[in-house]
């Protein structure tokens, strides 16, 4: 059968099975039963690391335990150590390093890909696998910088696929709680958003090491390089450090803001912002040293500007990390936690202040005394069975559900983040001066306040900020 009849088939079991069939399917192979010929087919890459709970969920599995109900067919991972787990887990699926030649070679066996990988490589995976007509669950933040967040979104759409990104909050029953009790006026107009995380948990705001590593016999070093330029292997990079380098991670921000900023972006219908602003510690002595640039900074403040849209008032949001975080509220007792150990929001309303934990769960009214009176405003929003994000991705390519964070959101939300991360990295950006004839290169991002058009992806107030917009690929 050819895929395309496939997935079309997968798509109209859930209606079959509630049609005219003379032996139901759960009759014959037991509760929960899914028939081999009516399983997704689904690849995995990047199966160590968060791979590994990604590709499980997927199957069906609780814990990594039980019966899959998908099949895996395929694993691909630069790092055959890292992956060893989920390879013993699934011994059936083929094994791969390249996922390129993964797609090749199984395009007519695969309905579903998961990819999992450093941010880097994010977009060139999901592009090729869209392209194939592969559903695709892609980890946060969807890509590594604004263009090809874009790209991403507009690939699902021309394709047709289903896609999801794996920020898990959006799967939860609280994020929906949150979005009613705004829509319902509980705290009036939000004007005002605060968004911190505890991140970074590894190491940033270094220099590149000097000493060089033998590469690990299990890893192609050039393989998890991808598109990053060329650079000498270290532990520093691989299997975890990764993410506090900009050529393969997007620092903090791009870590947790996906996940914090959902409820945000998700209840108070936010697009692009008009302008953003970003501060952070100069951490570099020696300015002629570029290398001391490849890194986050140890913390960052970042400040988004929203206009008005669909009959919503202007939002300004500050995001913080490193340590860093919003004035406490003083509608909060002194022994109250503010969030929790990974981070929170606070929206500030004309008529009273919501605050939420990370992947917005314990969303409570402040002061939390109004939560002894609450009455839920009635549920206007689907809840997702189980609230098992990987899941919904399964029952929407099924039909039987639409993704909660599809590419059409998921991509404009990364968008959002990434452009935090632009400005962060524009704070670094140099032009070249004139001093009396004598030329020197000058930082000169620090303070800019960048203005934002979003629809053309351009900063338009100061151009040595547009490098970041998009990078360039290293041909592997």
């Amino acid at each position: 059968m050819k895929n395309t009849n496939r997935r079309k088939f997968i798509k109209q079991s859930a209606l079959a099975s509630m049609g005219a069939m003379i032996i139901p399917r759960h009759v014959l192979g037991g509760k929960g039963y899914i028939a081999p010929s009516d399983q997704i087919r689904i690849a995995t890459i990047g199966a160590g690391g968060k791979g590994k709970s990604d590709t499980f969920n997927a199957a069906g599995l609780v814990n990594g335990k039980g019966k899959a109900t998908e099949q895996i067919v395929a694993l691909c991972d630069v790092d055959f150590k890292q992956a060893a787990q989920t390879f013993g887990m699934f011994p059936k699926a083929k094994r791969y390093k390249d996922y390129r030649k993964m797609l090749a070679e199984m395009d007519n066996e695969i309905d579903a890909v998961i990819i999992s990988t450093p941010d880097h490589m994010h977009a060139p995976a999901g592009l090729d696998a869209i392209s194939r007509g592969k559903h695709v669950y892609i980890q946060k933040p969807l890509a590594h910088d604004v263009a090809e967040a874009r790209a991403l979104t507009e690939a699902a759409r021309k394709y047709g696929v289903v896609s999801q990104m794996g920020n898990q909050g959006s799967s939860s029953e609280d994020i929906r709680r949150i979005c009613e009790w705004i829509d319902a006026g509980l705290i009036g107009e939000v004007r005002n958003v605060h968004c911190w995380t505890n991140r970074p948990v590894w190491e940033q705001a270094m220099h590149r090491p000097k000493e060089k590593q033998a590469i690990p016999e299990t890893l192609d070093w050039n393989l998890w390089l991808g598109t990053a330029p060329e650079r000498p292997y270290h532990s520093t990079y691989h299997p975890f450090g990764w993410r506090g380098w900009w050529d393969f991670g997007t620092g903090a921000l791009g870590d947790m803001a996906c996940h914090i900023m959902d409820p945000v972006v998700r209840s108070l219908k936010l697009k692009y912002p008009s302008h953003v602003q970003a501060f952070a510690p100069f951490h570099v002595r020696n300015w002629s040293r570029v290398d001391s640039l490849e890194a986050p900074p140890l913390g960052s403040i970042v400040h988004f500007d929203f206009p008005e849209r669909a009959g919503m008032p202007p939002v300004h949001l500050v995001w913080y990390d490193g340590g860093m975080m919003p004035p406490r509220p003083a509608e909060l007792e002194d022994d109250e936690p503010m969030g929790n150990w990974d981070g929170g929001v606070i929206f500030e309303g004309s008529e009273g202040k919501i605050m939420c934990d990370c992947y917005a769960a314990n969303p409570r009214l402040l002061p939390s005394k109004r939560m002894d009176n609450l009455q839920e405003p009635k549920p206007t929003l689907a809840r997702v069975k189980e609230a098992n994000h990987q899941q919904n991705w399964i029952a929407a390519i099924r039909g039987e559900s639409e993704a909660c964070s599809g590419f059409d959101y998921a991509g404009p939300f990364s968008e959002i983040v990434l452009m935090g991360n632009l400005a962060i990295r524009s704070l670094y950006a140099q032009e070249e001066r004139d001093d009396n004839g004598k030329k020197y290169m000058a930082f000169t991002g620090v303070g800019k306040r960048l203005a934002w058009d979003g629809d053309n992806m351009k900063i338009t107030n100061y151009e040595p900020a547009n490098q970041f917009v998009r990078r360039e690929y290293r041909n592997f």
